[in-house]
């Protein structure tokens, strides 16, 4: 555009005005299109990953507590799949399917969990995918990374060196909070599941006690139950909860 004089309009630096908002759209446009596809690669990687390391549950027993669940959800069946990994962890694909590790397996061989409480540990991943929370925790690990850049760029113009590490701990401490609001919507999840299905939310409770050992955290906690609340609050959740139930029953 130009002026009345004829003269174009230039922003600071010299440049014509069009091409100033150009750069400003394509700044908006990088993180954005940076989430894209860093979401299509971790659902690549995280599926390839699963894929080449895991195996159908054969356990007679815990199969049959997942088809109590399956009665009480209407569905034919519960697949639960077997990671083939050594940390005592649950997890929930993004295509919805369910995974224990085989770490968590061998301390139910070992006698260190009940099935009951590892089938809690499915009922609690069966919440996640029926909430959302696998997809959008796909999504978010992408506008994570994207925010981290921008922020990190934005931060760096004004404390050089250090502008990355802030920015990752503002987006670290952003994720952990929303994170734990989904694993107590799990929970609420799981203990419906599990008293509907006449297994009762005892076992969920008793697991929350000894995840401290299982996890072996001699040292610092494992990166999955760091994102996690703590074992006592959300053992006291579930009884606020069933506290509820019974109100509303009197």
């Amino acid at each position: 555009m130009r002026d009345h004089n004829g003269a174009a309009h230039l922003v600071p630096g010299g440049l014509p005005r069009h091409i100033w908002h150009m750069i400003k759209l394509t700044t908006l446009l990088l993180p954005i299109g940076y989430a894209v596809l860093m979401y299509q690669f971790s659902s690549w990687r995280t599926r390839r990953e699963l894929d080449s390391r895991s195996t159908l549950l054969a356990d007679r027993r815990l199969n049959d507590l997942c088809a109590r669940m399956a009665r009480a959800l209407d569905l034919p069946k519960i697949k639960v799949h077997v990671y083939e990994i050594e940390p005592v962890n649950g997890l929930a694909a993004p295509d919805g399917r369910i995974f224990i590790t085989r770490g968590f397996l061998q301390k139910y061989h070992a006698g260190q969990v009940t099935a009951e409480e590892l089938a809690s540990v499915v009922a609690h991943e069966l919440g996640h995918v029926a909430l959302g929370h696998t997809r959008k925790r796909m999504i978010d690990f992408s506008g994570q990374n994207a925010m981290r850049v921008a922020l990190a760029t934005v931060f760096n113009r004004f404390l050089p060196g250090i502008g990355p590490f802030i920015a990752s701990g503002i987006v670290t401490l952003l994720a952990a909070g929303l994170s734990r609001s989904d694993e107590y919507e799990a929970d609420e999840y799981a203990a419906a599941l599990l008293t509907k299905a006449s297994i009762g939310t005892g076992p969920q409770k008793a697991l929350f006690t000894k995840l401290q050992g299982l996890t072996g955290m001699a040292g610092a906690p494992p990166a999955w139950l760091a994102s996690h609340p703590s074992s006592e609050d959300r053992i006291r959740a579930i009884e606020e909860l069933e506290a509820r139930w019974l109100a509303q029953k009197s």
